[in-house]
C-alpha cells in the first residue's frame, strides 16, 4: 500500500483523521514532530515527553530550528524516503509537493471551523485559537513559501482527494480517504 499523505492547514483534523486511519489499516502514522524530536536527539536533546516543547531546552532546540532552514528541508528529507516505502500516514504541510509518492490528501476546513477545532482540542478561547491560528497561518506560508515557493491551500494539484472536512467527522474522513485510496490502487495495478 502507499502511503496516504494527509495536509491542511492547521486545525483541520490531520492528526485525528491519521490516527483513524492508521488504526483502521493497522499502519504507523509519522509527521514532522517526529522527525525533528529524531533530529533533538541526534543533537545531544531529551525530548521524551510530550510537553518538551515547552521546556526551556525544547524551546533552544526550536530557536536553533527557526534560525536554519535546513532543519525543515532535512526533515522533509526524511519524510520523502518513508512516503517512498509506503504502509505508513503521514501528516505534512509540504510533503505533497515535494514527492511523487504515496495518495495525497488535503483536509480543508473553514476559518471559523478551524478556530473551534482548535479551541476544543487545545482548551482555549476561540478568541485565542482564532489569533493563533492567524500567526500560524501567516509563519508557515512565510516559512515554506520561502523553503519552496508553496503557498499552502492555493495549488491543490499534488493532491488525489481534496475533502472539505466542515460538515464531516473525522470517521467519515478517514473511511471517505480508505475507500478513495483503494479505488487509485486498483486503477493503478490494472494499467
Amino acid at each position: 500500500m502507499e502511503a496516504i499523505i494527509l495536509s491542511g492547514l492547521p486545525a483541520t483534523g490531520k492528526t485525528t483523521v491519521a490516527n483513524i486511519i492508521a488504526e483502521r489499516l493497522r499502519i504507523k502514522v509519522i509527521g514532522g514532530t517526529e522527525i525533528l524530536r529524531e533530529m533533538a536527539k541526534e543533537r545531544g536533546y531529551s525530548p521524551e515527553s510530550d510537553d518538551w516543547w515547552d521546556t526551556s531546552e525544547g524551546m533552544k532546540f526550536l530557536k536553533e530550528r527557526a534560525g536554519n532552514p535546513d532543519f525543515d528541508k532535512e526533515t522533509d528529507r526524511r519524510l520523502i524516503k518513508i512516503a517512498e516505502k509506503g504502509n505508513v500516514v503521514i501528516t505534512s504541510y509540504t510533503l505533497p509537493w515535494l514527492t511523487k509518492a504515496g495518495f495525497k490528501v488535503w483536509l480543508s476546513a473553514n476559518t471559523d471551523n478551524r478556530e473551534h477545532r482548535m479551541s476544543t482540542r487545545d482548551n482555549v478561547s476561540v478568541k485565542n485559537a482564532a489569533g493563533v491560528i492567524k500567526m500560524r497561518d501567516v509563519k508557515n506560508n512565510e516559512l515554506y513559501g520561502s523553503l519552496y515557493g508553496i503557498k499552502l491551500g492555493e495549488d491543490l494539484s499534488p493532491f488525489d482527494l481534496v475533502l472539505d472536512v466542515n460538515t464531516i467527522t473525522a470517521e467519515e474522513a478517514a473511511t471517505l480517504i480508505i475507500e478513495k485510496e483503494k479505488e487509485k490502487a486498483k486503477t493503478l495495478n490494472k494499467t
